[in-house]
């Protein structure tokens, strides 16, 4: 009896003992949880970044190995069937890496070997931008890193254009000429002033005006008119100063407004290697050469060696500062024929095409009239896949997805 009771509770104590060794020891089961973003390996093309791969490669246009992309594919939907948070939506359709248009329900490869290219729903409900034929979109920092994106931001800066042109050293008889004449008018004009023929006067000052007009085309200020007047004045001065020598120099017709008197200027010689002549500009032209659209400026040139002689060759720099103006780097401005755009990077890494106002050029960077607002990031570099990318986009965004079925290769 004794050792059947025995028996018992050695037995009773074995159980429990089990069932705490099993409860401590032995893991459970995990239950359901949360699905965990997976990261799925793509090899994509550093300079066509829509040749893209789940397998390495080489691309098929520049024939250049292709780099991975580890991209997270964020689970399409969430355990209680909607769509997961971050997900770009299902996959409506595969499409051609090269041509968009040209799509298939399932996955299959090009002429080439490549893989079609996933279309979600979230590239078809894509934003159209206001430049024709592209599309906002965004890529990731690690698209971004592979392609070489560089940013800077849009700023006040001051811009100053240098006009550079030839010309030469002046020796110009029409000039002295015209002088001549204008100093026969005035002296004429005196010697009749008091003369009662009212004809005769009248005809005088119409021959002073007429000699006057003749200097101003030449490029003469009223300044240097009046100093022609001056009793005792040798027109040679004019054309020759002592220790100074003119200078005339050509601009054209599209730069010639932005010339005005007193800006700074630099005069060299092919004649006199290594030596600058720093100088002001005196005087523009009022009319244009029909025979080049160009109009004459003019510069008196200190040379106290004389070494500048009438009729030497030179080349002229002219230093035209714009002030204070809303600039972006030449290499964010992208010419499509019709429009100048830039691509204007927001934030999440969307890139947004926005058509632009460009004034002047001027020291590796453009005037902006219009389009972007200073505090505004745009890209400077890797605007050609950029531009790739979001004419894909464009293309995608107005592509019919129920139409599919008729460009399914």
């Amino acid at each position: 009896m004794k050792t059947g009771v025995l028996l018992s509770v050695l037995l009773v104590a074995a159980l429990v003992a089990a069932a705490i060794f099993f409860d401590r020891g032995v893991p459970r089961r995990p239950g359901p949880e949360p699905p965990v973003a997976s990261t799925k390996a793509r090899y994509q093309c550093a300079m066509h970044p829509q040749i893209v791969s789940d397998e390495p490669g080489i691309c098929p246009i520049c024939q250049m190995r292709l780099q991975r992309v580890d991209e997270p594919t964020a689970p399409t939907t969430a355990p209680n069937g909607t769509t997961a948070p971050g997900s770009r939506g299902r996959i409506v359709m595969y499409r051609h890496p090269m041509r968009p248009d040209v799509t298939s329900p399932t996955p299959a490869k090009d002429e080439m070997g490549m893989d079609y290219i996933p279309v979600y729903e979230s590239d078809l409900s894509g934003e159209l931008a206001t430049v024709p034929g592209h599309a906002a979109f965004a890529l990731s920092p690690e698209r971004q890193q592979l392609i070489g994106v560089t940013t800077e931001v849009v700023e006040r800066r001051p811009l100053d254009v240098v006009i550079r042109t030839v010309g030469k050293i002046a020796y110009d008889p029409r000039l002295y000429q015209a002088i001549v004449e204008y100093r026969e008018a005035l002296r004429a004009r005196d010697q009749i002033k008091n003369s009662t023929w009212r004809e005769a006067r009248e005809g005088a000052d119409g021959l002073v005006r007429a000699a006057t007009l003749k200097l101003r085309q030449q490029g003469i200020s009223e300044a240097q008119i009046r100093a022609v007047t001056k009793d005792g004045k040798d027109p040679v001065n004019l054309l020759l100063p002592d220790k100074t020598v003119w200078v005339y120099a050509q601009v054209f017709e599209y730069e010639v407004e932005l010339v005005r008197a007193g800006q700074e200027m630099e005069i060299m010689a092919p004649s006199l290697p290594g030596r600058t002549f720093r100088t002001t500009v005196v005087a523009v032209d009022p009319i244009l050469s029909a025979t080049t659209r160009s109009a004459r400026v003019r510069a008196l040139v200190p040379t106290p060696d004389e070494s500048l002689r009438p009729e030497t060759f030179v080349t002229a720099r002219i230093h035209v500062p714009l002030g204070d103006k809303v600039a972006v780097p030449e290499g964010a401005v992208l010419d499509t024929g019709d429009h100048q755009i830039v691509f204007v990077m927001q934030e999440g890494g969307r890139f947004e095409p926005r058509q632009i106002g460009l004034g002047r050029e001027a020291g590796g960077y453009y005037e902006i009239l219009s389009g972007v607002e200073p505090g505004e990031r745009v890209v400077t570099s890797a605007n050609f896949l950029i531009d790739s990318e979001s004419r894909f986009r464009s293309a995608l965004a107005t592509f019919d997805p129920k139409a599919a079925g008729g460009h399914v290769h």
